[in-house]
């Protein structure tokens, strides 16, 4: 058992949200024209190296890199390496806000990993959320209007992400729990770069990207990912995966918003249909409504 999420986790979970939501408008605009890989692995290097300082300077902290390099290997894979380019390719054919909806699908594979993995109790109501969130993705899905040709394949390989973000929280809390924050986001950044930097180099653009493509590559970089991504394994460590991965909840909230005020994109009856059965069903999964369908929260 973990302990409940205090109003300091509130406010972590609140802003990460708002920088997370952010991350979706960056993606939408700076993808075209860097392309998925290329991108990513400037997003995850720059990440890194932003933070690598902090790691020199604390012996204790490069000892714990070393003894967990394999580990920290395995989670720049499965949290970055392979989710983040599908992500950003699925900006390519759906708006910021859809994406992130998407991404709130994160809490439900969480849970379900855990259960399975970690022998975390999924309550009646939890599995109820689990029915419900996956039911909102086939209507989301459903309503897409004008589908572009790919953009099945793109909402399925950006599913598959949020899988993979499941499976990462499980993986850091059996095999990484007792490793400084900071020691995993850098060691997972890092591995991430290395791997993505030979295909990088093979699927660089051949126009040099524009000066907004740039800005919006280093924010999401540093303001989206470097910075939230420490609390965010911190606070997963203190109050287990699926509560932690509960921003996923309001990264929608700020997607659509972020989408709307600086892209203009459109928010339709089917998109919000769909993505309020999806946050309903992760609000059980990690237990904000779900004491009452099934006693502890699903997860953690």
């Amino acid at each position: 058992m973990h302990p409940p999420m205090a109003p300091t986790d509130i406010l972590q979970i609140l802003a990460m949200a708002a920088v997370w939501g952010g991350s979706f408008l960056f993606l939408r605009i700076a993808t075209p024209d860097f392309g998925p890989v290329p991108l990513i692995a400037i997003r995850v290097a720059v990440s890194a190296l932003f933070l690598l300082p902090v790691l020199l300077v604390r012996p204790a902290w490069r000892a714990e890199f070393r003894q967990n390099t394999g580990k920290l290997f395995l989670l720049g894979l499965t949290n970055a390496a392979l989710p983040f380019p599908l992500f950003a390719y699925s900006t390519l054919f759906v708006t910021a806000g859809f994406a992130s909806i998407i991404n709130a699908t994160a809490p439900l594979f969480a849970a379900l990993v855990a259960g399975v993995w970690l022998r975390d109790r999924i309550t009646p109501g939890g599995f109820l959320g689990l029915i419900i969130g996956f039911g909102g993705v086939v209507l989301l899905v459903g309503g897409l209007p004008d589908a572009r040709p790919g953009a099945l394949l793109a909402i399925g390989g950006s599913l598959f992400a949020a899988f993979l973000y499941g499976v990462s929280a499980s993986f850091v809390k059996r095999h990484l729990a007792g490793v400084n924050a900071w020691v995993t986001t850098i060691g997972s950044f890092g591995f991430a770069a290395l791997m993505l930097a030979p295909l990088a180099v093979l699927t660089w653009p051949a126009a040099t990207p524009p000066a907004a493509s740039w800005a919006a590559v280093l924010l999401l970089a540093i303001l989206c990912t470097a910075i939230p991504n420490i609390y965010y394994f911190r606070l997963l460590l203190r109050v287990g995966p699926g509560k932690a991965m509960s921003v996923a909840f309001l990264i929608p909230v700020f997607g659509i918003l972020w989408g709307a005020l600086v892209l203009g994109e459109k928010v339709t009856p089917a998109m919000l249909g769909g993505g309020a059965v999806v946050l309903l069903g992760t609000a059980l999964v990690v237990g904000v409504i779900g004491r009452r369908l099934g006693g502890m929260p699903a997860a953690g």
